[in-house]
């Protein structure tokens, strides 16, 4: 049996992963569990898969879940740990060979870091840690002999279809986008985007800022930076086509002109199940792609003048240094803002581009550095965002 450990255990990709898991009981073993404050569905998660350890974000909250297991008489002998020292406890588990990354934000890149450095393989969901820290994870993946295999359906699609060939026979790799709810929307009518409106996407159902960033392309342009770390390509070799269906997930072409391209459901299953597997394919509960109800395949470039975020993304990937964690932290704080009403929805990228500009030669050192780079950068975007844009 394989032994994992799952960081965001009760969020959406938590769920899922847990899903998997539980078709395939004979192939795998819950060690530990990472969640946030949902001890409702943490307790439910304890007592159906029985980890070892479990970490809650808030240390208060340790006591209070330790009585509820109590009263459940599910506890046995369960180590319950809290906060940021919990969360590494959970990452770096002696038994747990798999870390399933699923934890939204910069709030998970710091375990699966030490993750990495205990040689452990990794099931990455969480962008922000390739975005934020791209070079100094791939090193320590390099230098401690961890695999790090990608849940994204994008990357989980590139990375089967690479298995068609070499790095040195690739041409490019070219990532798909559903293009949001705002796809032939004019520049006007975006200006008036509630939040309501962009949280409902098309055809995936995902978490509140992945689904914002997704109507924005800020979402593809993460996946750019990703790709580029993951696969070691230039970003220039790197493409996205907007493809509304969301059944072509991505595609690589060849230098003798082949192009293979992944196919599948919008079901985060499916690539948690490949990261979960591999090498190996196992045999799935989940229902078969219909081909004859593909009626079409449409495929368009993106409109960058519309949703001007992808290529914010470009630039910070071709100029590297702080940019790219700059970027994800700008990008946070300015969705969060207008979740909450205080800026426009085209007024994303314009705080974000305007909090990019001094940072194009900042160089990030190792990660206590990136932690404290993207907090401040945090500190400064709610600044420009209450001087500049909130009336």
């Amino acid at each position: 049996m394989k032994p994992l450990s799952i960081l965001g255990s009760t969020g959406s990709i938590g769920r899922s992963c847990l899903k998997v898991i539980e078709e395939f009981p004979e192939r795998y073993r819950v060690v530990g569990l990472a969640a946030g404050n949902n001890l409702s569905l943490l307790t439910r998660q304890i007592e159906k898969f029985r980890p070892q350890i479990v970490s809650v974000s808030n240390p208060a909250s340790v006591d209070l879940l330790s009585r509820e297991l109590a009263i459940h008489r599910s506890k046995n002998s369960l180590r319950v740990v809290g906060g940021k020292e919990g969360l590494l406890e959970v990452a770096t588990h002696p038994e747990a060979q798999v870390i399933v990354s699923a934890i939204v934000g910069t709030a998970g890149l710091k375990p699966t870091y030490r993750a990495i450095c205990c040689g452990k393989t990794i099931a990455l969901a969480n962008k922000e840690i390739l975005v934020a820290a791209g070079e100094l994870v791939m090193e320590a993946a390099r230098k401690h002999h961890s695999t790090i295999l990608p849940i994204d359906s994008e990357h989980s699609a590139i990375h089967q279809c690479l298995r068609s060939g070499t790095n040195d026979e690739l041409r490019r790799i070219i990532l798909t986008a559903s293009g949001g709810p705002f796809r032939g929307w004019s520049i006007k009518g975006l200006r008036d985007v509630t939040p309501e409106m962009a949280l409902r996407h098309p055809t995936w159902n995902m978490g509140r800022r992945v689904t914002i960033d997704s109507a924005t392309l800020m979402n593809k342009g993460f996946e750019v930076l990703e790709a580029q770390w993951l696969f070691g390509i230039p970003v220039d070799r790197i493409s996205v086509l907007i493809h509304p269906q969301s059944i072509v997930h991505s595609m690589v072409e060849f230098i003798d002109g082949s192009v293979i391209a992944q196919l599948g459901a919008t079901d985060m299953r499916y690539p948690i199940q490949y990261a979960l597997s591999f090498p190996q394919r196992l045999e799935t509960p989940l229902a078969s792609l219909e081909f004859s109800q593909l009626h079409r395949l449409e495929f368009e470039e993106p409109d960058l003048s519309k949703l001007p975020c992808l290529e914010l993304a470009f630039r910070a990937a071709r100029q590297q240094g702080g940019l790219p964690c700059a970027l994800n932290a700008a990008d946070e704080v300015a969705v969060e803002e207008f979740l909450k009403g205080r800026i426009r929805f085209t007024d994303i990228h314009r705080v974000v581009e305007q909090v990019l500009a001094p940072y194009s030669r900042r160089h990030l050192a190792d990660i206590e550095e990136v932690l404290e780079f993207d907090q401040a950068v945090r500190k400064e975007t709610h600044e420009i965002i209450d001087r500049d844009y909130v009336h």
